[in-house]
């Protein structure tokens, strides 16, 4: 592929010797500093930064129970108990797999899905969504769609082919209530994936393990999953920690000194991506970035996203928006009441339909649910019993205890002890909300 790393048939079968196991190293020489090549620290943190969503992404997929290019349903909605990725919605029902191109071509199974909404997402090692069908883009029709690796022959003229050799597909499909869960399931049961079987990716390192373990997993990464060749000048600047597309990293060759070097740009990586989001601010909220889910270089961005919100969708599949508190960060109070009023005429503009989440954050940096009083993560257009008032308005209470009397069928609980976060998510947003239009409304205090 065009945009992909073009290795020679006997490059590629040379490498792939070399490459079975976390750490593996080539025979190839680290490229050569040039002119434009960072310091040793600030390559160290860059390149940090930069293997983020390789490094998530192997542990999501090592994580995963069913075998290499197979689906696997979760048949009810996610709970405190079955979250498997930071930030989990609780609209949907969760499909996924893990596909091994390397075996050869993969045949996914569409089924029809009425009037129902579905997304299904296949995203690289890299968090781009390189394809996303279902509701909004091929319809709700059954279809079947073939996916074919980076460097695969086809003869089918609308064959999806993947920029890396392994995909994460992860399908959404929408629930309306336990009333709905067995339809909601029957889809899932259509749904098909065609696929010779593949051996399971070993285990790599994870995002706090050793500069050396964290690095040498990286190396094998790019190896397995080769980044795009708009890449290049990347790995010219980071050319003296030896990481490249096609091997080079060797943790031996430098001294302590050197090392204290890597581990202090490190540092400043993880403080980068642990930090304060980037993005437009607009009435307490702040918006996605263009390129939400189609990263390009902006590998900061990228590394922020695999921490904070690992499989995101695109701004046209779902746009997130999250409120910033007065520091500048996600984490609100959340022994304070707050209180979220939707005007009549400001309804959230969607196509399919809006939910707010509630989340505590975990000391590693990720989102998760919570155990509260009444069992609810989210609450949204759909919610049963939701109360509006005589004007038309509605008011989300968000806190700790239950407001009581018509409040309480607008409640969203607190965490009970860590700080508050929230995702507000538009499923299907309208074209004023693509077009920054649409101005959310505030949090209050309650």
């Amino acid at each position: 592929m065009n945009r992909r790393l073009f290795l020679a048939s006997a490059a590629i079968a040379g490498l792939a010797a070399c490459t079975t196991a976390p750490g593996a190293m080539t025979a190839r020489s680290a490229p050569m500093p040039g002119p434009n090549a960072l310091d040793l620290e600030s390559a160290a943190m860059e390149a940090w930064i930069y293997g983020v969503m390789l490094i998530e992404n192997a542990n999501a997929r090592w994580m995963t129970e069913a075998p290499t290019n197979t689906l696997l349903h979760a048949y009810e909605l996610t709970t405190v108990e079955t979250q498997f990725v930071t930030t989990p919605n609780n609209d949907t029902l969760y499909s996924r797999a893990w596909i091994d191109l390397d075996g050869g071509p993969v045949t996914l199974r569409m089924p029809a899905a009425g009037k129902r909404y579905v997304s299904y997402a296949f995203m690289d090692m890299y968090g781009t969504n390189f394809a996303i069908l279902g509701t909004r883009t091929t319809g709700n029709e059954a279809r079947s769609v073939t996916l074919v690796g980076p460097h695969a022959a086809t003869s089918d003229p609308l064959a999806i082919r993947s920029p890396t050799r392994w995909v994460w597909l992860l399908i959404r499909t929408l629930i309306d209530g336990e009333a709905d869960r067995p339809a909601a399931n029957a889809i899932q049961n259509a749904m098909r994936l065609d696929a010779p079987p593949r051996p399971k990716a070993p285990q790599y390192a994870k995002r706090d393990a050793k500069w050396d373990q964290y690095f040498s997993s990286v190396q094998s990464l790019l190896i397995e999953n080769p980044p795009p060749f708009e890449d290049m000048i990347f790995f010219d600047r980071i050319a003296r920690l030896g990481l490249g597309p096609l091997g080079g990293f060797d943790a031996t060759k430098f001294s302590a000194a050197e090392i204290a070097q890597i581990e202090s740009g490190i540092a400043k990586g993880n403080a980068a991506v642990i930090g304060r989001r980037s993005g437009n601010i607009r009435n307490g909220w702040m918006y996605p970035r263009a390129n939400l889910g189609a990263f390009g270089r902006d590998y900061l961005f990228r590394a922020q996203v695999a921490v904070g919100g690992l499989a995101a969708l695109t701004r046209e599949e779902a746009t997130y928006l999250r409120p910033v508190y007065s520091d500048g960060g996600f984490l609100w109070p959340s022994e304070k009441p707050w209180i979220l009023r939707f005007e009549k005429d400001n309804m959230p503009p969607v196509n399919a339909f809006w939910s707010l989440t509630a989340y505590e954050r975990t000391d590693a940096g990720a989102f998760y649910f919570f155990n509260n009083p009444i069992n609810r993560f989210a609450i949204g257009d759909r919610t049963p019993g939701l109360k509006f008032g005589a004007d038309g308005s509605l008011e989300i209470y968000i806190q700790r205890t239950d407001p009581g009397g018509t409040k309480s069928s607008n409640w969203l609980p607190s965490p009970p002890s860590r700080p508050l976060a929230l995702n507000m998510r538009f499923y299907l947003p309208k074209a004023q909300m693509l077009d920054g239009l649409y101005t959310m409304p505030a949090l209050i205090p309650g």
